[in-house]
Formats: structure tokens, C-alpha cells, sequence
């Protein structure tokens, strides 16, 4: 019987390589491709511009790393889904619900879209429904923005290669310079909010909860319905979703 290696493409095998980079690495430069893949510069060079070319790797905007692209984030598998993972998440919804009150969900990015992957629903008659795997625009949730701001531009760039984006409702970014604004902020606070944005009447304050790689990462969120989630009510309930996602216990060892 011959060797199944035998028929292996080259080419083939080190796009692929290539990509598996792209779990661990957040951009790779050529250099650092060839080195990983003791391949020659050039080789790397034009795997990583043959995957450019079909959406499974980005450019940044200095031209001299990539990072992955909107193709190969929307194969990932969503986070938050294994049962480790859901596992370790359990002290740290219970703690944020406990202490607002509110409806609490953790979320994944899958390419333009937020899946929420587990959560608590409040308590209250009147409250935000806990919807454990939708589906929703990212652009148009507390959870999908703070994830989108841990992307590059570039990134979220390929991921909305449009200016106009969906509108939900009356108060939903409907344009990409917008979003890429509102993104930047974030950045820099650390938080997103949403007022009415994916449903009229309801927001929503989300903070990063864990991963290290678009791969990975998970956003955690607190939503209610408006008149209970003013601005001073959004920062109390941002203080208590960053000191419950800090309960998050470490990954097994074993």
C-alpha cells in the first residue's frame, strides 16, 4: 500500500500549515511564517498572499503582517461551547447575576455575527430574554462591539467590506465609519454598551472575559430593559461584570 504521504501537495500542505498559525498567532509577519514553517521567504510570501486573496488572511495596515481573514474567522469554532470551558464559566455568571439582578450572557464572535453560548436569565417579570445560541449582528450588541474592538481595523474592515451595515432598530450604527469610531473607544474604556440597539427598549453593557486569540475570546454581557439600565446603572453593572469575569478559574492541567 503506498504511503499517504506520497501524495501530499506541497503547496497544499503549507497553506494549511499556514492557517493553523492563525489559531495561535494573532498576526504573523513573512519572516515569522517561513521561520515557523522552515519554508523560504518567498514561499511564505505567497502562501500568505494566496490566502489573502480568498479572504483566509488580512494585511495590516503597515503591510507587513497578516492577520486572520473574515473566511478563515468564519470556520472557527464559536468559544465558550466545550465543556470546560462551560464549566469554568459557571462561578462567574452566577456571581454577575447575583449581583445586578440582570440578565447575563456570555458570546462569541463568529465572523460578522455574536452567538451567545450560555447564561442567566433575571429574575424580573420584565426582562432581557436569555437567547442561548442566536445568532445576532455584532456590530448591533454590547457583546459583539467589545469583541469586534480586539480585532485590527483591517480586520474589521473585512469583516464589513461595506460602509452601510443592517439596522435592527432606529438606534443600530448602520455605517462601518461609525462602528469603526464607536470601536475605538472602546479600546480605550475597556467596555461596550448598547442602547435599543438589537432591541428596542433594551440595553446592554459587555466587557472581554477571556481568550487570547479572535479564536477563543469571549465577551461577558448584562442586559435589561432601558429604564432600568440608565447611564449610571450601565457603570455599576461594568464594575461587576469585570470583577466577575476576573473569578474565571485557570484552564486544567490536566
Amino acid at each position: 500500500m503506498a504511503d499517504p504521504k506520497s501524495y501530499i501537495i506541497e503547496s497544499l500542505d503549507t497553506g494549511l500549515r499556514l492557517m493553523r498559525l492563525f489559531l495561535t498567532h494573532d498576526t504573523l509577519s513573512v519572516t515569522e511564517a517561513a521561520r515557523e514553517l522552515d519554508v523560504a521567504r518567498s514561499t511564505a510570501h505567497r502562501v500568505l498572499s494566496t490566502l489573502e486573496s480568498r479572504g483566509f488572511a488580512t494585511r495590516d495596515a503597515s503591510g507587513r503582517g497578516y492577520s486572520a481573514g473574515p473566511e478563515l474567522v468564519a470556520l472557527g469554532r464559536p468559544a465558550g461551547y466545550g465543556p470546560e470551558i462551560r464549566t469554568r464559566l459557571q462561578v462567574v455568571l452566577d456571581a454577575a447575576a447575583a449581583a445586578t439582578g440582570e440578565t447575563i450572557s456570555t458570546a462569541a464572535l463568529i465572523g460578522d455575527q455574536v452567538i451567545i453560548t450560555d447564561g442567566r436569565e433575571s429574575p424580573h417579570s420584565v426582562r432581557a430574554v436569555l437567547a442561548s445560541g442566536r445568532a445576532l449582528p455584532a456590530h448591533a450588541t454590547a457583546a459583539g462591539k467589545v469583541l469586534l474592538a480586539q480585532l485590527t481595523a483591517e480586520q474589521v474592515c473585512a469583516l464589513y467590506p461595506e460602509e452601510r451595515l443592517a439596522g435592527l432598530t432606529s438606534h443600530t450604527l448602520t455605517s462601518r465609519s461609525a462602528l469603526l469610531s464607536e470601536l475605538a473607544g472602546i479600546r480605550a474604556l475597556g467596555r461596550a454598551d448598547s442602547h435599543g440597539e438589537s432591541v428596542s427598549g433594551m440595553n446592554a453593557v459587555a466587557v472581554p472575559l477571556a481568550g487570547n486569540s479572535w479564536r477563543d475570546r469571549l465577551a461577558l454581557m448584562a442586559s435589561m430593559p432601558a429604564d432600568r439600565g440608565g447611564a449610571s446603572e450601565l457603570d455599576r453593572h461594568a464594575e461587576v461584570l469585570q470583577r466577575a469575569a476576573r473569578l474565571l478559574p485557570p484552564p486544567s492541567s490536566s
